[in-house]
């Protein structure tokens, strides 16, 4: 089917006999004559096959590393690693293969990570799980620390560290996302009291349970994160023909309404997670009985 060659410094040229359309990736034309192809996944995939046990190893591949085994890395990707990269080969001579096996497949994590690495390895760290450990590198990273410092880099309990790292990213994050919320909220205040000033005030209880409008884009923002829904993030604030409510129990959040500004009927009313609450036909029957409160305000601005 094709050979690949490579030189001293790694550069790679194919040459095979043509590849044909076909509904199967190994499809060749066996009439074609060898020739200096393109490279594409049907050559890297008839060459990731099984290897021959007998070939012939170039002085420099024993040079650089090589000892007559892959390891389980394509033999298209171990090969220009080694006579091109001297990381590939300072893994391989000091039987790290795994840790080979896994940057040849991570390039990124390989440039980013080499010189972390490094430094873990100069300080005696065995890194026993490589994929945790550039997990847990490229956490602190985001988290703005410090990647070349033994302190971080050479944790006890890696396995421990890593879930403590990432639980703080994800803090991080969440501080983020509110802080990129509230921004939001700000920016879309305007349009909301243009939208739903009129109905500002209404309240009305059945002794048990009060009901009152939400009066500005943070009080949707509060709903939303509190009681777990999407009363927030898909902007009920600014839909033109909805109205929000919340229905409290002495002063604790129990459904979140919405009501059309056109039949003034419930649309859905929704507690903690979106599931109905003991108290959802109460508060469902208690909004519909007060509709009015609401097709007056409208009536009144018309």
């Amino acid at each position: 089917i094709g050979q690949y060659w490579w030189n001293a410094q790694g550069r790679k040229t194919i040459v095979a006999v043509q590849r044909v359309l076909g509904r199967y990736v190994d499809t060749f034309s066996y009439c074609a004559p060898m020739a200096i192809r393109n490279d594409n996944e049907a050559y890297r995939y008839a060459a990731y096959s099984q290897i021959y046990p007998k070939f012939k190893v170039s002085d420099t591949l024993r040079r650089n590393g090589f000892k007559d085994d892959f390891h389980n890395i394509p033999p298209t990707t171990l090969i220009p690693a080694l006579l091109s990269d001297s990381r590939a080969e300072t893994l391989i001579k000091s039987g790290r293969t795994d840790h080979l096996r896994y940057f040849l497949g991570k390039r990124r994590a390989f440039d980013e990570y080499w010189q972390s690495y490094k430094i873990a390895v100069r300080n005696g760290y065995e890194i026993a799980d490589i994929s945790l450990w550039n997990d847990y590198v490229d956490t602190l990273k985001r988290l703005g620390k410090d990647i070349h410092n033994p302190k971080y880099l050479c944790p006890t309990d890696l396995k421990a560290e890593h879930d403590r790292r990432q639980e703080e990213l994800n803090r991080q994050r969440e501080r983020e996302e509110i802080a990129q919320k509230q921004q939001k909220a700000m920016e879309d205040e305007k349009r909301f009291k243009e939208l739903k000033s009129k109905f500002f005030g209404i309240h009305f209880t059945d002794g048990t349970i009060q009901v009152h409008v939400l009066e500005s884009v943070r009080e949707h923002l509060e709903e939303g994160a509190t009681m777990h829904h999407c009363v927030f993030s898909n902007e009920y604030y600014l839909k033109e023909d909805s109205l929000i409510l919340s229905a409290t129990i002495e002063g604790k959040r129990i459904e979140t309404i919405e009501v059309s500004l056109k039949s003034f009927e419930v649309v859905q009313s929704r507690g903690v997670c979106n599931k109905n609450t003991e108290y959802h036909e109460q508060i469902v029957n208690l909004v519909n009985a007060n509709r009015r409160l609401i097709s007056q305000r409208m009536k009144a601005t018309a």
